[in-house]
C-alpha cells in the first residue's frame, strides 16, 4: 500500500480463464518496498535484541511477499477483483508464506506457528481499519 503503484508483477498478462495472474495491485515497487522494510525491521530488531536476525528476517520478508502473491493468484482464479476481500486468505497468506520459507533456514516451533496464526488476523484487521480511517485504503479490509 505504501510503496504501491508502478509496473505490475504479472506485466498485465492473463491466464486462460481470462483473469490476470496477480492483478494490478501487485507491483515491483511493492515487492521491493516490502523486502526493504522487512530488512530494515530485521536490522532494528537485531539491534534491540542484540542478536543477528537478518538470516531469518530476509526469508520471512520474501516468504511473506510470495505468500501474498499466492493469495492474489487464488483470488484472481476465484474472480475476486484486486482489493476485494477473501477472509482468512487475506489475513494469513503472507504469514504462511513467511513461516514456510523461514522453516527452510531455521526450525519454527509449533508454539510460534500457533501464536502467529492467532495474533496476525486481529492485527491485520486493525491496521487495515486504521488505514481506511486515514483515507489510505478504499475498504476497511
Amino acid at each position: 500500500m505504501i510503496f504501491g503503484g508502478g509496473k505490475p508483477v504479472d506485466f498485465g498478462k492473463t491466464l486462460s480463464d481470462g483473469g490476470r495472474i496477480f492483478g494490478s495491485h501487485k507491483t515491483f515497487r511493492g515487492l521491493i518496498g516490502g523486502l526493504a522494510v522487512g530488512g530494515i525491521v530485521g536490522l532494528i530488531e537485531s539491534y534491540v535484541f542484540s542478536i543477528n536476525l537478518l538470516p531469518i528476517a530476509i526469508p520471512a520478508s520474501v516468504g511473506a511477499l510470495v505468500g501474498d502473491l499466492g493469495g492474489a493468484f487464488l483470488k484472481r482464479r476465484m474472480h475476486i477483483e484486486p482489493g476485494g476481500a477473501l477472509p482468512g486468505v487475506d489475513q494469513l497468506d503472507f504469514v504462511i508464506g513467511a513461516l514456510l520459507l523461514v522453516s527452510v533456514f531455521s526450525p519454527v516451533s509449533l508454539a510460534v506457528v500457533v501464536i502467529m496464526l492467532l495474533v496476525t488476523p486481529p492485527i491485520h484487521f486493525l491496521t487495515n481499519v486504521g488505514a481506511y480511517a486515514l483515507g489510505l485504503k478504499a475498504h476497511y479490509w
